[in-house]
């Protein structure tokens, strides 16, 4: 017997009190009207931790699309000009380095891909100098050889891995054209390709169930309703089931925020043995690890004071003009990074005696003061700020961040609207939103969240003496675009 998938589940109800698939009453959702037929019983259990569940985040600000294979590949476009960190490794001499911060020595010279070539005019600019050159040859180990037009050499800096080179342009003398057979001999490159770089994740399969015996399917509650569109008759539920399936919706976000890929290169851990015998790769990446390894991370709006806040939030701010520059992003913080955000902006505000109040206040001495902010817009940035129960509640990742503060998840910032990718499987560019969960469904299987129950109690379809309510979903999360996104710890 399944349980289709519906707003409430399965909410047709039955003429007679008989336990079908197509009459469960979900106590848990709040997409529809049944909560208000619950028998109001002084048995009932008290709410004391409140709302419980933590879900709804990632249908906030992301999309929901099936996908149909193992793994989801798909490129995000690079860089349109030329920059590249590198070393003065000798006067006049600037050798590139592809990742600067790597353990190998740079002095080692890595060849790496870059679009320099003879000819182009670049700002060169360290700690000593910023000079505008004329790059005159380009030799193995990706040393450029500088003339600057002032004449004045660009010496080496021991010990300096932030070198910045910046081509902005070119010259050419009449008749000069690119020397084709040098640039072959010496490694100086021709035509500049676009770049663009591929990421890919894997959906991991979740499941659970809940188990009542025959001998105590008299747990099931009934209710007789009588629906606004007609309906008339009998939903059941289960009490323990319905919290088994509350959790269960929890742990598919939670998943999608803190998931991790396996590391494939080693067998250490024994998780790949343990879970894919066939050595596919354990794991999925979630939002956290995405933001992680490719967005940026910071520690601002501490809460030290308004006037350090605001210029912590000023550093967030150059850091996103340095990425896509989105105009409209959400912010999802915990209490505290709320409160310090509040206060920062408040301190922006004159307010008190002779004063100005907040938003719809109007200053009115009869009117209660606002001192809690929603919204706010610094520089060419606007911001939507909300609390993130999930970082906030100590059964979940509130607990995880009170026991170790150093390395506690504060907040996350998200892009707002879509952007542009290159889907691999369909072969062409799509606008997404920038998160959105892959789930695995076929013309037979929808596996976004099936329900279905076996057993011999109401509908029999085994010998075993019991309802057994079981529950799947086969999923993963899309990070698009995690260099404007930002992590706060």
């Amino acid at each position: 017997m399944a349980i289709s998938n519906g707003p409430l589940l399965n909410s047709v109800p039955a003429s007679v009190q008989q336990a079908l698939a197509t009459n469960y009453l979900d106590l848990n959702s709040t997409a529809g009207w049944g909560q208000q037929y619950v028998p109001d019983l002084m048995e009932k259990e008290a709410e004391v931790f409140g709302q419980r569940t933590i879900s709804g985040f990632l249908a906030q600000v992301g999309a929901e699309e099936s996908m149909t294979a193992d793994q989801v590949i798909w490129s995000e476009q690079g860089r349109l000009h030329l920059s590249y960190k590198g070393i003065m490794f000798g006067s006049n001499t600037l050798r590139l380095q592809a990742d600067i911060d790597e353990a190998t020595d740079i002095t080692a010279g890595l060849d790496t891909a870059h679009g320099v070539r003879v000819n182009d005019t670049v700002i060169v600019s360290n700690a000593n100098t910023i000079s505008k050159c004329i790059v005159s040859a380009i030799g193995n180990n990706d040393e450029l050889t500088l003339l600057p037009y002032d004449g004045v050499a660009v010496a080496a800096l021991a010990g300096d891995k932030t070198t910045t080179c910046l081509v902005y342009g070119s010259e050419f003398g009449k008749g000069m054209t690119y020397n084709t057979a040098a640039a072959a001999a010496t490694d100086q490159r021709g035509a500049n390709e676009p770049s663009f770089k591929t990421y890919q994740n894997k959906p991991i399969i979740l499941k659970d169930y809940y188990s009542v015996s025959g001998s105590d399917a008299s747990r099931i509650g009934w209710v007789e309703i009588t629906g606004e569109e007609g309906q008339s008759g009998y939903l059941w539920y289960l009490k323990a089931e319905a919290d088994t399936r509350a959790r269960f919706g929890d742990h598919l976000e939670m998943s999608m925020l803190e998931g991790v890929l396996g590391d494939d290169t080693t067998a250490a851990t024994g998780v790949d043995a343990f879970i894919a015998s066939n050595g596919d790769t354990v794991g999925t990446e979630g939002l956290f690890a995405a933001i992680e390894s490719r967005g940026n991370m910071t520690s601002g709006v501490t809460g030290v004071n308004a006037a350090t806040d605001l210029a912590e939030f000023d550093a967030i701010l150059a850091e996103f003009d340095k990425q896509g520059a989105i105009e409209e992003n959400m912010m999802f913080v915990n209490r505290a990074t709320s409160l310090a955000m509040d206060d920062m902006l408040a301190s922006m505000n004159s307010y008190g005696a002779g004063g100005t109040s907040y938003g719809v206040f109007d200053n009115s001495e009869d009117m209660a003061l606002n001192l809690g902010f929603s919204g706010f817009r610094r520089g060419s940035y606007d911001f939507y700020k909300s609390d993130f129960r999930y970082l906030n509640d100590l059964a979940t990742r509130g607990g995880i961040n009170a026991a170790n503060t150093a390395n506690a998840i504060r907040g996350v910032v998200i892009p707002a609207g879509t952007s542009s990718v290159y889907d691999q499987q369909l072969g062409k560019n799509l606008k997404r939103p920038f998160l959105h969960v892959r789930y695995r469904a076929s013309a037979t299987d929808n596996r976004k969240l099936k329900t279905w129950v076996t057993g011999s109690v109401g509908a029999a379809t085994s010998a075993l003496d019991a309802m057994e309510i079981h529950m799947l979903s086969e999923r993963c999360l899309i990070t698009q675009g995690a260099n404007n996104f930002m992590l706060m710890n």
